[in-house]
């Protein structure tokens, strides 16, 4: 027996012979040590109950149903709520009113499938609805169902592919070393239909209690504004003053949710994000503010950071990214060997894998890739542009910067939970705009190529990010990763139809212009961006190329580029919550002498943590159903008692995060 196969015996047969646990073991979250194994919930080497005509059904119907909402919603308001908690947790809810046996593997994959929605709806919606917004201005641009379906349809297929050669570096080999917010919150409610009635720790009424407690307290601010959901020195008198005088504005967001993101988060990466949103809000934007021409030194600090400030994120972002990737071309390589070898027949590929470890065949993945790849080149010289050297040149930068920029999505929802694919994928439109200007692509067909292949790239790219969340879900959990990534295809094509039909319905009824249309904030954007370099006008490269040398020097000084970056691209209300929420973590895990006390109260936190992040997902998404089902609550009070009321209401869910993760007791 070869070496591999020995060890992989010994692991079968040494580590994973116990009964099966009810909740994550104690090193799920932390670094391993050199002789360590991570063994989790569902034994690696037994089957489970997974992929059934109940997870296949119902995930796929959860996967329509939040779609057409993503879509809806983030239309209205700008926001793409993160699909993949609600789901799980009605998933979670459904087999226990079913009295499933045994539940977690097909919950796995209700989640799995039902969470394309979420990144499909982000990918298609940052995008393609700028197609109409420009035709309001050039008739002669037109889009139909047919580009906006194989756009997110060909997008989500390339992420899923692209990703799984890197699954097991992301979700095995960097164990412990990412904070995984999202998929820590979404693992902590598919835990709890395992604890019930064995947790003698009460860790499923702890999660319950902080889901209702996160839940209702985001939904009575969104919904009746009884406080002020955003906090910000510019209301009050000095705050006014110093704003106008010297642009400098501080601002925080009061919900719960963004609360317990920081906590899991933590405190090095968190202070990081706010570091590059303290640069932006209080050096570049005053610098811009005082020193700018007169027309520029009159805007909002608001309007200072969309205009002007924000771009300098997005360039270093990108630049960020290719630091990532040429950092990450060891595991690239490794990836593209394991792809060869495969091939030739010199590995036993997955026969020789635990259950828990077996992807999809390298050399289908290989196989199923080409066959996307041609589909994809022939999308872009039948369907968008008629002219197959330039379709050739489209489908090179689009195949590129996916593979490529595949890493840095992962990365960034791995460190933040949140994916930075709007800025990625507006730096992709500028370059991809800017060679196809080069090859005689410009006008409105220009403005159509760009768009389209602009959607195929924002979606691979949400798609990457989204997978490694899903694929960490399943690792923490026991699940069969192969699975997982086989029924996503499913998942996907069944999200970019709901996708597509959903938005040519909200363009025929609401209209992406006019008084009453849609806001569609990021789509505005990438329009903003693309017309003047398709019909002949300026783009801010200086800004693009300063955000660059700032991610060098950066790199250069030992900091993380892509989370300080991100920390200029996400407005700073958004980044302080990040920084309190990870001060709590440090707080609550450092005041004892006892390790064991400290580890205890810090895994008691992120349960919190995660009930916040999860109730503050659901109710966020009954709040905006509320808000549109007509109810529009209009607050008479004033101003100044209304921010006064936030703060005093921030201090009480800080408190009750910091008191309920002191009370944890060791073992």
């Amino acid at each position: 027996m070869s070496k591999n196969n020995t060890s992989l015996a010994q692991e079968n047969e040494e580590i994973y012979m116990n009964a099966d646990p009810v909740q994550l073991p104690e090193n799920a979250f932390r670094e391993l040590g050199a002789d360590e194994h991570y063994r989790p919930i569902m034994h690696p080497a037994r089957d489970y109950a997974e992929v059934t005509p109940y997870s296949v059904i119902t995930g796929l119907i959860l996967a329509v149903i939040f779609s057409a909402a993503a879509a809806y919603l983030g239309l209205r308001v700008g926001q793409v709520f993160e699909a993949a908690i609600p789901i799980a947790i009605i998933a979670v809810g459904l087999s226990g009113a079913l009295k499933k046996k045994d539940p977690l593997g097909q919950n796995v994959i209700i989640q799995s499938i039902g969470a394309c929605s979420g990144v499909i709806v982000a990918g298609a919606i940052f995008t393609l609805p700028a197609l109409f917004i420009l035709q309001a201005t050039y008739s002669d641009i037109t889009v139909d169902f047919l580009e906006i379906f194989l756009s997110s349809l060909f997008g989500g297929v390339l992420g899923i592919l692209f990703f799984i050669p890197f699954r097991k570096y992301f979700v095995k080999d960097m164990h412990g070393r990412y904070p995984f917010p999202e998929a820590t919150a979404t693992t902590q409610v598919l835990v709890s239909a395992q604890t019930k009635g064995a947790d003698e720790g009460g860790q499923a009424k702890i999660l319950v209690v902080a889901s209702l407690i996160g839940g209702i307290y985001d939904y009575v601010v969104a919904t009746f504004g009884v406080w002020a959901e955003t906090v910000t020195s510019a209301v009050t008198g000095w705050g006014a003053a110093l704003a106008e005088k010297t642009k400098v504005v501080f601002s925080c967001n009061t919900g719960a949710a963004l609360l317990g993101l920081g906590y899991i988060v933590g405190l090095k990466y968190a202070f990081v994000i706010f570091a590059g949103s303290a640069f932006v809000w209080w050096v570049i934007i005053p610098l811009i503010g005082t020193y700018g021409a007169a027309d520029i030194a009159s805007l909002s600090p608001d309007a200072l950071f969309s205009n002007y400030a924000r771009l300098i994120g997005i360039g270093g972002i990108a630049m960020a990214g290719i630091i990532g990737i040429v950092k990450s071309w060891g595991i690239i390589m490794q990836a593209a060997g394991l792809a060869a070898r495969e091939i030739k027949g010199s590995s036993q590929g997955s026969t020789s894998t635990i259950r828990w470890q077996r992807d999809i065949s390298m050399k289908h993945i290989v196989f199923f890739m080409a066959i996307a790849l041609v589909a994809v080149l022939i999308f872009f010289w039948a369907g968008v542009l008629h002219n197959f050297w330039q379709a050739l040149v489209a489908w090179i930068v689009v195949t590129a910067i996916s593979f490529l920029f595949t890493t840095v999505a992962a990365n960034a929802i791995a460190i933040v939970g949140s994916n930075p694919v709007s800025g990625m994928t507006l730096m992709t439109l500028i370059i991809a705009s800017a060679i196809f200007v080069a090859i005689g692509i410009s006008g409105t067909s220009g403005i159509v190529a760009s768009m389209v292949i602009g959607g195929v790239v924002c979606t691979a790219l949400s798609m990457a990010g989204g997978f490694v969340t899903d694929l960490k879900i399943g690792y923490w959990l026991g699940s069969t990763p192969r699975k997982q990534e086989s029924w996503k295809f499913v998942g996907t094509l069944v999200s970019a139809a709901t996708v597509g039909g959903v938005i040519l319905l909200l363009n025929k009824v609401y209209g992406f212009t006019g008084p009453d249309a849609l806001v569609a904030p990021q789509a505005n954007a990438m329009a903003k961006v693309i017309e003047p370099i398709m019909m002949g006008g300026d783009t801010p490269w200086i800004l693009y190329m300063t955000g660059a040398v700032l991610a060098l020097l950066l790199n250069w000084l030992g900091v993380p580029a892509l989370a300080f970056c991100l920390g200029m691209f996400i407005p700073m209300q958004l980044n302080t919550p990040m920084l309190v929420g990870g001060a709590i973590a440090w707080y609550v895990s450092t005041r004892s002498k006892d390790s064991a006390v400290n580890d205890a109260r810090r895994d008691r936190g992120t349960l919190i943590a995660s009930g916040l992040i999860a109730g503050g997902a659901l109710f966020g998404v009954f709040a905006a159903l509320t808000r549109f089902a007509g109810f529009e609550y209009q607050s008479t009070m004033d101003v100044i008692t209304n921010q006064w009321l936030g703060v005093i209401a921030y201090a009480a869910i800080i408190v009750y995060l910091a008191i309920q993760s002191l009370n944890a007791r060791k073992g």
